[in-house]
């Protein structure tokens, strides 16, 4: 009796995958919707609309890219602002803008996340503001260096320079944001950036500070995405921008359908291996998990210079919707350079909580969610971004409801193809997304 249940769940298991696999129709069928998508996304007329438009009534803050010599300047008036403080009497102190959550609001108009205008004082005389003082002094005097010298160093770099003062890693990356706001430039315009994490594949070409490089010539590891994106440079020609000339990427050229934002390496892995973009023409793009800067630089460069929709492959958990939500409203974090690193519109191709009944994923590939799981899925259904999508909030209602969760490789457990022969071909025939 005990093995009848097993065999009876086997049968059902192997009869839906012969469905799936019957259902798949051909290329052509299957890319009909989002053919359909991608010539919605080209008709969409190119408005971009600014906080300014909106004439809301707080005010708030924005950054800019700047040249090394802007920089220069600003931190100049920096100094020279609190050496006049100092000698009126009024103490060593600086001005930044205030980047606590409770300072940070999302803008259903623009679909975005942004800083209100706010600023607290940072004072050496404050022994709860001594040491960020001292930081942020030092910090400004490394960067102005870096500009003055016209060169480019990772976050890591910009730590060991002084790792008693610094102490942790997280203390020099945060200030180094501070200053950016507190100048008025994106934090790439400080000659600071982060090490290469991203990789591409696929369908596309374009000029790496003057390289031709093909993306389906990568194998499977893909190529790493650039630490610095040159957002202003045009087609058919490179134009040099000081704040970003290390990795200008120009001349971009593609024949794809769409662009495949996928969460995790495993999975870029997979479909770069199966060459997926060769039968579904499309752009493959990973940031191996929590997005970083420059690719979703990349990814926004790549939306509106080549106009076609962007569909996201992430895990069936709270983290995965949270990563999906960096890239298109922004980060808490750098809620400050939000015009500048967001890609609106992005749909939720999956893995969804609904797939994992449709597709029927075995039991023991679902995972029950930790109390944590579950706080951070409740959190989320209260976002006003979650709210204004009311199939996010139908998925996150499934997930918190039953309190189970998935990743991209539970498909594997119907073979390891499974994903990019039947689960993604079906998902693209349907335009099973939101």
């Amino acid at each position: 009796m005990s093995k009848a249940p097993a065999a009876a769940k086997k049968r059902s298991a192997d009869s839906q995958l012969a469905i799936n696999k019957k259902k798949v129709k051909s290329v052509e069928e299957v890319l009909l919707k989002v053919k359909s998508l991608a010539q919605r996304v080209k008709a969409e007329p190119e408005v971009a609309r600014t906080l300014a438009d909106l004439q809301l009534p707080h005010a708030f803050r924005e950054v800019v890219d700047k040249s090394a010599d802007a920089v220069l300047d600003e931190i100049e008036t920096a100094i020279v602002l609190v050496a006049s403080s100092i000698l009126k009497g009024e103490g060593f102190s600086y001005t930044l803008p205030n980047r606590a959550k409770g300072n940070q609001i999302y803008v259903p108009e623009l679909d975005r996340i942004v800083l209100k205008d706010s600023c607290s004082q940072r004072t050496f005389a404050n022994t709860a503001t001594c040491r960020k003082a001292v930081i942020t002094t030092r910090i400004l005097q490394l960067v102005h260096e870096l500009c003055t010298k016209r060169i480019h160093v990772t976050k890591r770099d910009l730590f060991y320079t002084d790792v008693k003062l610094f102490e942790d890693q997280g203390n020099s990356d945060a200030i180094l944001d501070d200053l950016a706001c507190m100048l008025g430039c994106t934090r790439s315009s400080l000659h600071v950036v982060a090490s290469e994490k991203g990789v591409v594949v696929g369908r596309l070409t374009f000029r790496e500070d003057g390289d031709f490089i093909d993306c389906r010539r990568m194998g499977v590891g893909g190529k790493a995405i650039p630490p610095n994106i040159d957002k202003a440079s045009a087609a058919g020609r490179i134009r040099y921008v000081p704040s970003r000339s290390v990795d200008t990427v120009a001349d971009i050229s593609s024949d794809a359908m769409f662009i495949l934002l996928v969460e995790k390496d495993a999975a870029f892995m997979r479909l770069a291996e199966d060459r997926f973009y060769n039968t579904y023409p499309c752009i493959i793009i990973t940031a191996k998990g929590q997005p970083d800067v420059a690719t979703r630089l990349f990814l926004r460069k790549l939306k509106s210079t080549l106009r076609i929709p962007v569909l996201a492959l992430v895990d069936s958990d709270p983290y995965g919707l949270k990563i999906l939500s960096v890239y298109m409203k922004g980060s808490m974090n750098m809620s400050y350079d939000s015009s500048n690193l967001t890609t609106p519109d992005i749909k939720w191709l999956g893995v969804r909580p609904s797939d994992l009944d449709r597709f029927n994923i075995p039991q023991q590939c679902r995972l029950p969610m930790t109390d944590e799981d579950i706080r951070t899925g409740k959190k989320l259904l209260e976002e006003e971004f979650v709210k204004a999508n009311p199939e996010w909030v139908k998925e996150l209602e499934i997930m918190v409801t039953t309190k189970v969760k998935a990743e991209i490789q539970a498909l594997s457990s119907f073979g390891f193809q499974y994903l990019s022969h039947q689960y993604l071909p079906l998902k693209l025939q349907e335009g099973d997304w939101v």
